[in-house]
């Protein structure tokens, strides 16, 4: 499954794609970004856990549970491009009237619109190829501190709904925001 994003005057066309085995090295390297460890979770410190995170996404679509894509941000229309990040939605709850997002931008892609155009294009495939089973809601969730997560989400359509108190692993408060099927962007 492979998704395009048109470029726009002051933007480079998106793909977000299946990740691959070329990827291991660049998510490596976007995962020594202390901006990106301090928001995430789970680190990638070395080809071994690149190669175990990739195993992960590719477990991932065959089960349902994990649709992750890289993001590539296309240079001169070549279809060549560098790793901007990832927006994957997560399946693991028994309804399938809703599902989470969640999204990564690596430093260098950071400023760009890169994240909500790429969610956008997520959540706009996920709700044409998962209507037929009942998805009617995408959720997406950030610590109340990550203010640019919170404009990404804004940006991408998903409002916010309400505070969420902390609760491991998360140290912090978060904030749930959502987006409807029905909803305009």
């Amino acid at each position: 499954m492979t998704l395009r994003v048109d470029a726009t005057p002051s933007a480079a066309a998106l793909l977000l794609r299946p990740w691959g085995d070329d990827d291991v090295e660049p998510l490596v390297r976007a995962y020594r970004d202390p901006t990106l460890r301090r928001w995430t979770r789970h680190h990638v410190e070395s080809i071994e856990d690149a190669m175990e995170r990739l195993e992960l996404r590719r477990r991932g679509w065959e089960t349902g549970e994990l649709l992750s894509f890289a993001v590539q941000e296309e240079q001169s229309g070549t279809g060549e491009g560098r790793l901007a990040g990832e927006v994957v939605m997560k399946r693991t709850g028994p309804s399938q009237e809703s599902a989470e997002v969640g999204y990564w931008t690596a430093a260098h892609a950071r400023g760009r619109g890169v994240a909500p155009r790429a969610l956008d294009a997520l959540t706009s495939w996920a709700f044409d190829a998962f209507a037929a089973e009942g998805l009617r809601r995408l959720e997406l969730l950030h610590q109340v501190d990550n203010s640019a997560s919170c404009r990404v989400a804004q940006k991408a359509g998903y409002r916010f709904h309400e505070v969420l108190p902390a609760r491991p692993p998360f140290p912090r408060d978060g904030h749930l925001h959502r987006r409807r099927a029905d909803a305009p962007a």
